[in-house]
């Protein structure tokens, strides 16, 4: 009998188009951990957010797979930092959804923070244990976004209430876990490392001279990749400010890919424009070119073109976007924080520097162009790497590993939060308890 889950993933569904401001590495998780659950026998519903008005309650996804759409707040797009609001009315769906249907789930993963809310009452009112993926911290995003995060504060209190409630936190990296024992005093018994993966039948090498065809590259430049989603702590900026360390090195070229349109509108969105005019400030627009969105398949060609994937940003919960790219064959310079730390071995499988370093950047890039030897190592110990331990298989079956061990949890004391949530500009109180139920680039 195959055993019934359930996903809760509210702001990032696995059929949004990836590149905005919301759609990026959550999607992808929840999306490919799902499908190689399904191939080791689970049936699995994705709970999410309906976002537009003609999207149908269940889309039978893949087998195995169906997508539920949840009824929380209007059917429209809006910034995950202003979701918290509708999460009660997700809650009592989601409820009603299961209750209608008589689903009968063995568990709930949960994932950020706002799922974990919906998971927590869910436990509450039908005793569904639930283990919980963060995706990113509040505690540690105030640290590096300070006033610019958007977040409301009660997302603080609801992380920790949630971390004492969850029958397993799943922390993405050794990084993750130490924030959670740290920060949220989280019992290391109850966390279990779990990375993220990459798909090999998505992700593979190609030989460059290839890929950079089929993109229209030219053979001979240095091409430098920066892919992912477009905004400021993704540390884009420190990119585009190291190619003013490297005017001496022939034909570098920086692209930069991601966003929300295919063709980026530098008078609409903000971070686009400001790059803009980081790149013209320092002298290196001509070497910048701002792609714009992409589909997956075009990604794969980018990852495969490129000498080097850089990734640079503040703070990285765990990042699969250096993963895609090592399972090119593609090496990685990245920021030594959080998950890149953990998966970029430092001047074996790329380089690992500083955030806010551009001139250390720089020099990862110099170091790593000077040798095409040293290059071919780079890129074969990328190769291996990835395979060994970041495959979406490999992560499957941590994950089965840990959901048949949820039941067998003793359980935990009751506890009662209080937590104050803000929804359209009046404070509403909300009980939660825990539940005790159960220069020289060799062409590739």
């Amino acid at each position: 009998m195959k055993r019934k889950i359930a996903f809760i993933s509210e702001h990032a569904s696995p059929l949004a188009v990836l590149g905005g401001v919301d759609s990026g590495g959550q999607n992808v998780y929840v999306a490919e951990l799902c499908k190689s659950l399904a191939k080791l026998g689970y049936l699995i519903d994705i709970f999410t957010r309906k976002d537009r008005s003609d999207l149908p309650e269940i889309v039978s996804w893949l087998p195995g797979i169906r997508v539920v759409h949840v009824d929380a707040g209007p059917a429209t797009e809006v910034p995950k930092e202003q979701l918290l609001g509708f999460m009660d009315e997700f809650s009592k769906n989601m409820i009603r959804f299961i209750g209608q249907r008589h689903m009968e789930y063995e568990l709930i993963h949960a994932n950020f923070f706002m799922s974990g809310l919906v998971a927590s009452r869910v436990k509450r009112r039908l005793g569904i244990p639930y283990v919980v993926t963060f995706h990113a911290l509040g505690k540690i995003r105030k640290l590096h976004q300070q006033d610019r995060d958007a977040f409301p504060e009660e997302r603080l209190d609801i992380e920790q209430m949630i971390v004492d409630d969850a029958d397993y936190v799943i922390a993405e990296c050794p990084q993750d876990k130490q924030d959670l024992v740290e920060h949220y005093q989280a019992d290391p018994s109850r966390i279990t490392i779990i990375p993220c993966g990459f798909s090999s039948d998505e992700f593979h090498p190609l030989a460059t001279s290839v890929a950079r065809k089929q993109l229209g590259l030219e053979k001979d430049e240095l091409i430098l990749l920066q892919l992912g989603r477009v905004v400021p702590r993704k540390g884009i900026d420190n990119v585009i400010r190291a190619i003013g360390y490297l005017r001496d090195v022939p034909k570098l070229r920086l692209l930069i890919v991601g966003g929300s349109e295919e063709v980026p509108d530098f008078e609409k969105d903000e971070e686009f424009r400001r790059l803009r005019d980081i790149a013209e400030e320092g002298g290196v627009r001509s070497q910048v070119e701002f792609v714009g969105r992409r589909n997956r398949q075009e990604l794969k060609q980018y990852y495969q073109a490129a000498d080097f994937f850089i990734s640079t940003p503040w703070y990285e919960p765990f990042g699969i976007t250096p993963l895609e790219a090592m399972a090119c064959g593609t090496p990685v310079i990245g920021s030594a924080v959080g998950g890149i730390k953990y998966t970029v071995k430092d001047r074996e499988t790329g380089f690992l520097v500083p955030p806010h370093d551009p001139k250390a950047l720089a020099l990862a890039v110099r170091e790593g162009i000077s040798c095409p030897n040293r290059y071919r190592e780079l890129c074969r110990k990328a190769l291996e790497r990835v395979n060994a331990h970041f495959t979406w298989s490999y992560v499957a079956e941590k994950a089965d590993q840990l959901y048949r061990r949820v039941g067998h949890r003793i359980p935990t004391r009751p506890a009662i939060y209080t937590i104050q949530l803000r929804n359209a500009g009046d404070m509403q109180p909300a009980d939660y308890r825990n539940s005790t139920a159960a220069y020289a680039i060799p062409r590739r």
